[in-house]
């Protein structure tokens, strides 16, 4: 069975890649703490991981992307549709996702493309910080 773990974006990312333009893979670009310890667990557990963008959709852990400043509330409905498309697309060979919703930063915009692709057939399960602590 092929699974992977996926958490949400966040608006903190390293300030030095804002300013070269360079692009870098996520645990390199996203700073945040919930982040941070997000993909320490899974690589301490050898669990694939990706991160859900609201510019770019789904960015598995060796893709390289661009810092980018785009908050959730500015995501239009054509935006949210490509998001939406990405999820289905790039995580439709996995037969398990396990959403990791970190406590008090899992903005609605991300809560509706989950609802959405389990609406459409996909098995995406909740996983928690308590998830996380037992060590699934």
């Amino acid at each position: 069975m092929k699974k992977i773990y996926l958490t949400h974006c966040s608006k903190e990312k390293d300030p030095e890649f804002a300013l070269t333009g360079e692009k870098v893979t996520p645990d390199r670009l996203y700073t945040s703490e919930g982040i941070q310890q997000f993909i320490k667990y899974c690589n301490e557990h050898s669990h694939y991981w990706a991160i859900l963008s609201d510019r770019y959709g789904v960015v598995f852990r060796d893709d390289h992307i661009k810092w980018y400043n785009q908050p959730p509330d500015t995501v239009t409905e054509e935006d949210y549709e490509r998001l939406l498309q990405s999820f289905i697309t790039r995580l439709s060979f996995f037969d398990e996702v396990y959403f990791y919703h970190r406590p008090g930063e899992t903005h609605p915009l991300f809560v509706r493309i989950i609802e959405a692709a389990r609406a459409q057939g996909m098995k995406v399960s909740d996983f928690t910080q308590a998830s996380m602590q037992k060590g699934e």
